[in-house]
């Protein structure tokens, strides 16, 4: 079972560390609003990625996945919300560069928590990801339950950390990061990359 266990661990961290929706929206923030901003947008991810496995474990999530329909609802929530984060990027680039460098920065929009949490439960692949890998590597000597908690436990751990480490190199760079030039690129550079997120969780299939 130790085997299993940390083949699915190593499975997941590396699938944790492929950049997606998640690590766009914490870009967006750490960059535009800080470290402490950013971690609170990890926060809400996690609790996300927890309300998922909840979900899976009492069989909700396998329903999503099979449902066309509700999958497309979601899908298409989801894929707004993006879109919406990314074109409220873009528009703030233009706004910093309206002001010029002398210029004040806006007060974070939307609460960081929340933000996370809402990009992260409307991502239906989270569905189709725990109901359809993570049976496959849970460990054979626990009881399905059981083996599904403790991966999706796992998955919201390694998700925490990476992203939080993630958040704390940017914070290293804080200062390269607060110049207006800089802030307007990575704006205009994270908008389009939520936007193109935002598309391809529209166009795909379950």
């Amino acid at each position: 079972m130790l085997i299993q266990f940390l083949t699915a661990a190593g499975v997941l961290a590396v699938l944790t560390m492929v950049p997606g929706p998640d690590m766009a929206v914490v870009t967006k923030r750490a960059v535009s609003c800080g470290r402490q901003d950013a971690l609170r947008t990890v926060g809400g991810i996690t609790a996300g990625l927890l309300i998922w496995g909840v979900l899976t474990v009492v069989g909700l999530a396998a329903v999503l996945a099979a449902s066309a329909t509700a999958y497309t609802v979601v899908k298409l929530a989801g894929a707004a919300y993006l879109l919406f984060l990314g074109a409220r990027a873009l528009l703030h680039s233009r706004r910093a560069r309206a002001q010029g460098p002398g210029g004040l920065p806006d007060a974070p929009a939307g609460n960081p928590w929340r933000t996370g949490l809402v990009s992260n439960v409307f991502n239906p692949k989270i569905a189709v990801f725990y109901t359809g890998l993570l049976p496959t590597l849970a460990p054979s000597g626990l009881s399905p339950h059981s083996g599904m908690a403790l991966l999706v436990l796992l998955h919201a751990a390694l998700t925490a950390a990476w992203l939080s480490g993630y958040v704390m190199l940017l914070a290293k760079a804080s200062v390269f990061f607060r110049r207006p030039a800089v802030r307007r690129t990575m704006d205009r550079v994270t908008g389009v990359v939520l936007i193109g997120f935002g598309v391809k969780v529209a166009t795909t299939q379950p």
